[in-house]
């Protein structure tokens, strides 16, 4: 059976293609960002249409315009990446 491991230390390895990887990280922070964004809202509108008497439109409604505030938050928001 042949051997496959790297017989050398890790950082000997292939090179990195640093500009693939900043964008795929971007990516993911976006990607997190938006996400978490859209189930918060989703869970207060959930709560407003299940525990008062508004309803499923007015529930949707709220989602909406909080997804719609929240992109506009985070767009105007300075990134700060190291």
């Amino acid at each position: 059976m042949a051997d496959h491991s790297p017989a050398g230390p890790a950082e000997m390895g292939a090179p990195m293609d640093y500009p693939e990887h900043e964008k795929t990280y971007r990516l993911f922070l976006g990607l997190t960002k938006y996400g978490s964004l859209h189930i918060i809202a989703l869970m207060i509108a959930m709560a407003f249409s299940f525990f008062t008497s508004a309803g499923f439109f007015s529930g949707l409604i709220l989602f909406v315009i909080i997804s719609l505030v929240g992109i506009y938050l985070l767009r105007r928001a300075p990134e700060h990446v190291a």
